[in-house]
C-alpha cells in the first residue's frame, strides 16, 4: 500500500477516536505490536503523533516508529488509572518494540516459607506466586541471598530437606541434626507447633521486624548455662552469634521511616538509570538498579511512569509508601494504580523535604553513577565481538583487517540424507541473513571430505554469477543475484581438522581461488588446523579469538543438523506413506499433523490410527496393515 493511501486511511481513522480515557496500539502492516500508550483523551494524544509539534517532533525513536505505523487500535476506559492498568498489562503481553524497556526482565530471587505444608521450609525461589506460600522480597544478589540463608539456618534449625515431606527414605535424622542446624522433625523429635513458632520467627526477621528476638535467645542461653546444660547453651551463643551478624549486615542504614521504596532517576540519550531504595522498617535494606532504554524523547514523568507499572506488575514486595523525585506530576494516577495492585492503600509521595528528600536525592546520585557504569559496559561489550576479530586476525598472521568470516560444517549419517551447512560471521556478529545450506549431490556414502569439497566448489562456484561478472568474455547463466555468494570472505573455517582442510583448500584451488585463508577447527580438543603446519594450533581457554571460533562452529553444526533432521524427516515420511491405497497429500499431510512426526506414525496403533480426522476406519487399517507388512519384509 503507497504512503498517501496509508496516510489517508489513518487520517479516517482519526476521525472515529472518542475525546474520551483509554489505552492505544500502534502496529505495523504485518499487525505487529509497535507501542502502547495511556491517555486522558485517546483523540487529543493520538492524532498528535500526526500533527507537526506533536511528540514525534525532536525524537528521532518516535519519528521512525510513526513512519512504520499502518494501523491503530484503542479501548476506552473510565478514568486513567484504569488506562493505566491496562496500559500496564498491554505492554506485559505485546512486549512493543518503542515502548521503554527495563533491559534486564529475569526473575529475581526471593525467600520462600512453604506454609501450605506441616514443617515449611525456607528456601532460595524465583517463582513468586504459589498459593499457600510466604514470599520476602525480591533480593538483587542471589549470592548475597544465598549467604542470608545460610546465616538463617544457623540461627533458625528449620529443615533443610527437600519435599513438601521432611526427612529420608531411610526415616533416620541427617546429618544437619546430628550438627545442630536441624530440629528433626523427621524423627518427631519436634512437634509442629513448636516447629511453626520458629517458623514465625524467621518470618519475624525477614519482614524486617527482629525487635526482641536476640534477647530472648540470650535468655534462653543465660537459662541453659544456669541449669549447667552447657553443650545447649553453647549452641545457643553460636546461634545468638549468627543472628546479631545477620542483623548488621540487614541495618546497612537506620533512615527513621517505615517502610518505603524510593526512586531515583537518571536519563542521557537513548538510555536512563532508574535506582529504587528499598527502606524497611525504618531501615535502608537494599537498592535496586535497572537500565533502560528507548527513553529518548520522553519525558521524565513518562519514564518513572512506565518503570514503575513494568516495576510493580507484581504485588509482591510493594510497600505502603513510594518516593518519586521532586516535581513528579502523576503521582494521584500512580497512588490509585498502585493501590489497586496491592489490594491496600500504597501513598505515592514526592521527596520534597526531610529524610525523604535525602532518599530522593541518593537515589538520583546513585542513577548518575550507575548510568555511567552501564554505558561503559554497553561499550565494552559493543566492542568485544571487533576485539575478537582483531585477536584471531593476529594470532593468525593474517595480513588484511578480518570482517566476515564463513564457516562450513557437514552433517550425515552413514552418507545418508547429507547435507552441509555455511554460516557467516560479519564484524564478529552472526548475519543469519546471508546464512546457507546445501544438499550434497556428487558424493556416496560416508565421506565427509569429499563432502566439504563440494559444498566449497557450489558455494564460490557461484561467486563470479552472484556478482554479475563475467569470466573471459563469455556471459554467465542468468542467475539470481545472492549477496552472500557475492560477498568475498576474508577468512574459511571448517569444522574438522588437517583432512578437512585439505580437501577445502583443494577444491578452492580447482577454482582458482588460491587467496582465502582456510583454517580447520576440531571438536575434541577445540584445537586449530592450518595449512602447511604439522601441529595444530592450541590458544588459551580465555582467548577471544578461541570463543569466536566456537561460537561459529557451534552455529554451523547446529544449521546443519536442523537441515539434516528435516531432510531425513521428509524421506522417512515419503517412504512410509507415499503409494499407499487411498492415500493422497491431503490425508498425508492430515496423519503427520496428528502424530507429529514420522516416527510416530511408524509406532502408532490401528486404533490412534483410525482416530485421526478425516481419515476413514478402512483406509486407516489399510495404513496400519502396510506399514507393518513393509516392517516384515
Amino acid at each position: 500500500m503507497k504512503t498517501t493511501e496509508i496516510t489517508d486511511r489513518i487520517h479516517r481513522l482519526l476521525d472515529s477516536l472518542p475525546d474520551r480515557p483509554g489505552v492505544y496500539v500502534f502496529r505495523d502492516s504485518r499487525g505487529k505490536v509497535l507501542y502502547v500508550g495511556k491517555a486522558k483523551s485517546l483523540r487529543k494524544r493520538v492524532m498528535s503523533y500526526f500533527h507537526k509539534g506533536g511528540p514525534r517532533d525532536g525524537s528521532l525513536r518516535t519519528e521512525r516508529m510513526v513512519r512504520r505505523v499502518h494501523d491503530f487500535d484503542f479501548v476506552t476506559t473510565d478514568n486513567e488509572t484504569e488506562a493505566l492498568l491496562l496500559e500496564a498489562n498491554f505492554i506485559k503481553h505485546h512486549r512493543p518494540q518503542y515502548n521503554i524497556m527495563l533491559r534486564d526482565d529475569k526473575s529475581y530471587p526471593y525467600v520462600a516459607v512453604t506454609l501450605n505444608e506441616e514443617f515449611p521450609r525456607v528456601i532460595f525461589t524465583r517463582q513468586p506466586h504459589r498459593p499457600g506460600v510466604a514470599y520476602f522480597g525480591p533480593f538483587v544478589s542471589a549470592a548475597r541471598l544465598r549467604e542470608t540463608l545460610e546465616l538463617l539456618g544457623k540461627v533458625f534449625p528449620f529443615r533443610k530437606c527437600r519435599g513438601p515431606q521432611p526427612g529420608r527414605h531411610t526415616g533416620s535424622p541427617c546429618l544437619n541434626y546430628h550438627i545442630g542446624l536441624c530440629l528433626a522433625p523427621c524423627a518427631g523429635k519436634v512437634d509442629r507447633v513448636t516447629y511453626r513458632q520458629m517458623i514465625h520467627k524467621v518470618e519475624r526477621l525477614l519482614a524486617g521486624k527482629p525487635e526482641g528476638l536476640s534477647a530472648e535467645l540470650r535468655q534462653a542461653m543465660t537459662e541453659a548455662a544456669a541449669a549447667q546444660r552447657y553443650e545447649e547453651a553453647a549452641l545457643l551463643r553460636n546461634r545468638l552469634g549468627a543472628l546479631e551478624h545477620l542483623l548488621e549486615k540487614q541495618h546497612a542504614m537506620a533512615t527513621g521511616l517505615g517502610s518505603l521504596d524510593a526512586i531515583g532517576i537518571y536519563a542521557e540519550g537513548d538510555c536512563a538509570n532508574v535506582q529504587v531504595l528499598q527502606v524497611r522498617d525504618g531501615n535502608l535494606i537494599d537498592r535496586r538498579s535497572f537500565f533502560l532504554k528507548n527513553v529518548s524523547g520522553e519525558a521524565e514523568d513518562d519514564v518513572i511512569e512506565q518503570f514503575v507499572i513494568q516495576y510493580y506488575s507484581s504485588p509482591i514486595g510493594l510497600p505502603g509508601e513510594v518516593v518519586v523525585p521532586a516535581g513528579f506530576a502523576g503521582t494521584e494516577v500512580l497512588q490509585e494504580f498502585l493501590t489497586q495492585q496491592k489490594g491496600s492503600r500504597v501513598e505515592v509521595r514526592a521527596g520534597v523535604r526531610g529524610k525523604r528528600r535525602r532518599l530522593a536525592e541518593m537515589a538520583v546520585r546513585n542513577a548518575v553513577l550507575a548510568l555511567r557504569q552501564d554505558q561503559l559496559r554497553e561499550q565494552e561489550k559493543k566492542g568485544r565481538p571487533a576485539r575478537a576479530m582483531a585477536d584471531l586476525a593476529e594470532v593468525l598472521g593474517l595480513k588484511s583487517p578480518l570482517r566476515r568470516i564463513e564457516c562450513y560444517d557437514i552433517s550425515n549419517i552413514g552418507g545418508e540424507h547429507a547435507v552441509g551447512s555455511m554460516v557467516v560471521f560479519e564484524d564478529g556478529l552472526p548475519r543469519p541473513a546471508h546464512y546457507r545450506r546445501f544438499s550434497i549431490r556428487g558424493v556416496l556414502g560416508p565421506d565427509d571430505f569429499a563432502m566439504m569439497a563440494e559444498v566449497l566448489s557450489r558455494r564460490f562456484s557461484r561467486k563470479d554469477a552472484a556478482s554479475g561478472e563475467e569470466a573471459a568474455g563469455v556471459k554467465t547463466p542468468a542467475v539470481p543475484r545472492d549477496q552472500s555468494f557475492a560477498a568475498r570472505p576474508g577468512l574459511v573455517v571448517v569444522d574438522g581438522g588437517a583432512g578437512q582442510v585439505s580437501a577445502a583448500i583443494a577444491a578452492l584451488k580447482f577454482l582458482g581461488e588460491t587467496d582465502v585463508p582456510v583454517i580447520g577447527l576440531a571438536k575434541r580438543l577445540e584445537e586449530i588446523y592450518l595449512p602447511g603446519r604439522r601441529e595444530p594450533l592450541r590458544l588459551p581457554e580465555d582467548s577471544q579469538a578461541l570463543g569466536l571460533l566456537r561460537r561459529l562452529r557451534d552455529e554451523a553444526h547446529r544449521f546443519a543438523v536442523t537441515f539434516h533432521r528435516q531432510k531425513r524427516g521428509r524421506a522417512v515420511s515419503s517412504s512410509i506413506l507415499d503409494g499407499i491405497p487411498g492415500i493422497g497429500p491431503a490425508r498425508k499431510q492430515a496423519i503427520l499433523n496428528h502424530f507429529g512426526s514420522p516416527e510416530r506414525v511408524l509406532a502408532a496403533g490401528s486404533d490412534e490410527l483410525e482416530a485421526v480426522p478425516g481419515l476413514p476406519s478402512k483406509v486407516a487399517r489399510d495404513v496400519y496393515n502396510y506399514i507393518h507388512k513393509l516392517g516384515k519384509d
